[in-house]
C-alpha cells in the first residue's frame, strides 16, 4: 500500500488585506493607535503593553493626532464609538472613504 503524501502548503494562501478600524478602507499597511495615549496611560500607572489599541490607516491616525490632544483622546475619545460620533471625524471619514488607498493624503 502506497503512502499518501500530505497536501502541499506552498505557496501560502494569500492573506486578506487588513482594513482600517475607523474608515474601513483596505490598505496594505496599518499603524497601531493607542486609544488611551501612552503618555496618559503611564500617568495612570498602566503598562504600555496593557493599553487598548486599534489598527488605523496612516491618514486616519494622523488626522486624529492633528485634531485632538493626548489629554482629549484620553479623557473623551478613548474608544472607537465616541471617535466616530465626533462631527469632524465623521466628515473626514466620509471624505477619506472616497479616496483610493494608494493616494498620499496630506492631513492638516
Amino acid at each position: 500500500m502506497a503512502r499518501r503524501q500530505p497536501e502541499s502548503t506552498w505557496p501560502p494562501p494569500p492573506q486578506p488585506t487588513p482594513a482600517c478600524a475607523l474608515c474601513d478602507r483596505e490598505v496594505p499597511q496599518l499603524t497601531e493607535h493607542h486609544l488611551l495615549p501612552r503618555s496618559q496611560g503611564r500617568r495612570q500607572g498602566l503598562r504600555v503593553t496593557d493599553l487598548p489599541t486599534t489598527l488605523l490607516c496612516g491618514s486616519c491616525h494622523k488626522f486624529l493626532h492633528r485634531t485632538f490632544t493626548n489629554a482629549q483622546l484620553a479623557r473623551e475619545y478613548s474608544d472607537l464609538d465616541t471617535l466616530r460620533a465626533h462631527d469632524d471625524v465623521q466628515r473626514f471619514v466620509s471624505w477619506i472613504r472616497r479616496q483610493p488607498a494608494t493616494k498620499a493624503v496630506r492631513v492638516r
